[in-house]
Parts: C-alpha cells; sequence; structure tokens
C-alpha cells in the first residue's frame, strides 16, 4: 500500500495549521512548531497516523464495509465525489441532511420515493398525470437527487465515515459517535483529535493538502476490495430486502399539494 511520503505532503502544504491563537491545546502532540503566528504540523506524526488510518479502512473495504465519504466545504467538494465515486463509495458533498445517521429510517424513506418517482416514468402513470402535477414530482425529485442521490445505493447504516474538517461536519461526527460509527477524519490544528477514532493530522483547507489524504485513503479503500474480490475477504453481502411501490403515496401528497395551491389562489 503506497503512502504518501513526507516530501509530497509537505509540497501539498499537509503541514500548514492555523493561526496560534485559533488552536485547540488537544493538537499540541502533533504540532511541530509555530512560524510567524502559525502552527506547522508534524509531518512524521501525520504520516504514521494517516498509515494508520488507510489500513483500518482497507481492512473495513475488505470485509466488503460501506464507509461514508463527507465534505461540503466548496474546495473538498469535487475531491470526495470523485474520490469516491471511483471506489464506489456513498458520499456527501451538499448539505449533510440532520438526521442522516439517528433517523436513518427517514432518509431511506425519501430515497425509496426517487425510486418511485422514476419507476411512474415507466410504467405509464406519468402519462395519467396532468402536467402541472408532473412538474411538481419534477421539481421535488431534482430536490431528492440533488441531497440524497449520492447515497441512494446505501441501504443500511455505513460502517465508518471519514470527514474532511470535523469542525464544520460537526453534526455528522456527533451523529456516528452517539451510534458507535468508527470515524476517520483530517483534523487541523483547531479541532480536537480526540472526537473522532482514527485522526490525521493535516491542512483541511487546501485543496491538494485534501486531495493527497483521501486519495490515499481511497486508494486504501481500492486496494481492500480488490483483495475481497480475489477471494480474500469474507463477508455476507446479503441486502435489506425493501419495499420499493411509493407510488401512489407520491400521487396522492401531489395532488394535496395541487389542491392546496388551488386554495390559496382562490
Amino acid at each position: 500500500m503506497a503512502q504518501p511520503t513526507v516530501q509530497e505532503m509537505l509540497e501539498a502544504g499537509v503541514h500548514f495549521g492555523h493561526l496560534k491563537r485559533k488552536w485547540n491545546p488537544a493538537m499540541a502532540p502533533y504540532i511541530f512548531m509555530e512560524k510567524n503566528g502559525t502552527h506547522i504540523i508534524d509531518l512524521n506524526k501525520s504520516s504514521a497516523k494517516l498509515d494508520e488510518a488507510c489500513k483500518a479502512i482497507k481492512a473495513m473495504a475488505r470485509s466488503g464495509k460501506k464507509i461514508l465519504f463527507v465534505a461540503t466545504k466548496k474546495q473538498a467538494q469535487g475531491i470526495i465525489a470523485r474520490e469516491s465515486s471511483r471506489v464506489n463509495m456513498p458520499y456527501v458533498t451538499e448539505r449533510w441532511p440532520g438526521g442522516m445517521l439517528t433517523n436513518f429510517a427517514t432518509i431511506r424513506k425519501a430515497i425509496r420515493k426517487m425510486g418511485a418517482i422514476d419507476k411512474m416514468e415507466v410504467d405509464g402513470t406519468w402519462e395519467t398525470m396532468s402536467k402541472r402535477e408532473r412538474l411538481m414530482i419534477s421539481r421535488q425529485r431534482a430536490k431528492l437527487e440533488r441531497d440524497l442521490g449520492s447515497i441512494a445505493d446505501l441501504t443500511r447504516l455505513p460502517s465508518a465515515i471519514f470527514i474532511v474538517d470535523i469542525i464544520k461536519e460537526h453534526i455528522a461526527v456527533k451523529e456516528a459517535t452517539r451510534l458507535g460509527i468508527p470515524t476517520f477524519a483530517i483534523v487541523d490544528t483547531n479541532a480536537n483529535p480526540k472526537d473522532v477514532d482514527f485522526a490525521i493530522p493535516g491542512n483541511d483547507d487546501a485543496a491538494r493538502s485534501i486531495e493527497l489524504i483521501v486519495k490515499a485513503m481511497t486508494d486504501a479503500v481500492a486496494e481492500g476490495l480488490a483483495e475481497r474480490k480475489a477471494g480474500k475477504g469474507k463477508e455476507d453481502d446479503s441486502k435489506d430486502d425493501e419495499e420499493e411501490d411509493e407510488v401512489e403515496e407520491v400521487k396522492a401528497s401531489t395532488k394535496k399539494a395541487v389542491v392546496a395551491e388551488d386554495e390559496d389562489e382562490e
């Protein structure tokens, strides 16, 4: 498993922390020095923690576990979407839906609604609806796709989550901790590494730094999946047997919305 060298991490700016006045004292063991009022992260320790995290996430992938990748900050969105898609893992890059983990049944219901709408378009139901109803449902489908499309294949709670910036994604961290879901994260000098299970000290603001670490993690996942495919991993891949037919419910709720709009106009 090829890991980024300390030199590569240096070139990517992984060592740049936040201003000293913004630091979290819990990060003291990972800070090498202060320069011009900014904390510099010890890359030797970052490298060791990254190696530890990669080994753990590789083992999970080899066992058939699903890892959810989370990053809603602009400079990380594209990286997370690309890298997690490469290894066929779910991800969240838009808004974190409150209760995504702690109220997973509701999230799954919303995802099933997307499937129900798609089914309406192929089974003839779509043609029996008014133009106005179709427009409302299309808008609803677009919103669901934007918020939940990247986790449509997540039929059960993830076995772990990987996070970029645990301060920005504090709700995701809190939900995962509450449910006992292992957490991997890039942790900058302004955050508390004790909040996650596998903290990787590093710059969580620069795109190059984020990309280097995320790619190392997804490469580890890819290796785990390859070993599993070769027969080295053992896990029961039984899938949830879920009901996908919610067409009538979608139609009913849409008709109510249309009626409500008409009453408001009157």
